[in-house]
């Protein structure tokens, strides 16, 4: 991130050579900086969550969600999902089954199946795997090159406390996070990405 902000900036400063800087830029923190920008800001890391299910990539900064979840289509139909990158390893390791996907989906972690090797329960962790704490963290790493908020999901258990969002809260501001979304998990939302416990 901190190369595309430097390029962007790199880009906003020769504009404002060629076309003169933003219009409120008497008012703006450059001004003070002495540093002249066509645009105020030039980078963001905007939400991505339903397009890049649609477009079956991932979610940028985010971790994945689940490994494998269950999506209802038409007529009350059940399709497990797998992460493609996962489902090709599970096969060229031999340890892929239908049955197998269907249990991920229902726990959404390949953390403790026995017959997923470890080494690779380390590299596939879901964002309810890793501690709310990290995920202010990797937010805040990508904030610091962002003039804009970055859009990022703390998730947490059904079981987290008013204590635990409000940890999260004061560490994205210590990190000087531009904002903050926290997802508490309950029971019975959205089943296409929501996994069963």
């Amino acid at each position: 991130m901190h190369f595309i902000q430097d390029e962007s900036r790199k880009a906003s400063i020769e504009l404002a050579e060629k076309k003169g800087v933003f219009p409120y830029y008497d008012k703006s923190i450059y001004k003070n900086l002495g540093i002249k920008v066509r645009n105020a800001t030039t980078t963001t890391i905007a939400p991505t969550g339903t397009l890049s299910i649609i477009a079956g990539v991932s979610s940028g900064i985010e971790p994945l969600f689940a490994i494998s979840y269950i999506r209802n289509v038409m007529d009350n139909d059940e399709l497990i999902e797998v992460n493609p990158v996962f489902k090709q390893i599970a096969k060229n390791e031999g340890f892929y089954s239908d049955e197998l996907m269907r249990r991920i989906a229902k726990r959404g972690t390949i953390k403790g199946f026995g017959e997923i090797p470890e080494r690779i329960q380390n590299v596939f962790v879901t964002s309810h795997d890793i501690s709310p704490d990290w995920h202010v963290r990797m937010q805040a790493a990508f904030q610091k090159y962002t003039d804009n908020a970055v859009s990022k999901t703390v998730n947490l258990r059904n079981e987290a406390t008013r204590k635990d969002v409000s940890d999260a809260f004061l560490l994205a501001y210590k990190t000087n996070c531009k904002g903050i979304t926290i997802y508490r998990m309950a029971a019975g939302t959205c089943r296409y990405l929501i996994s069963e416990k």
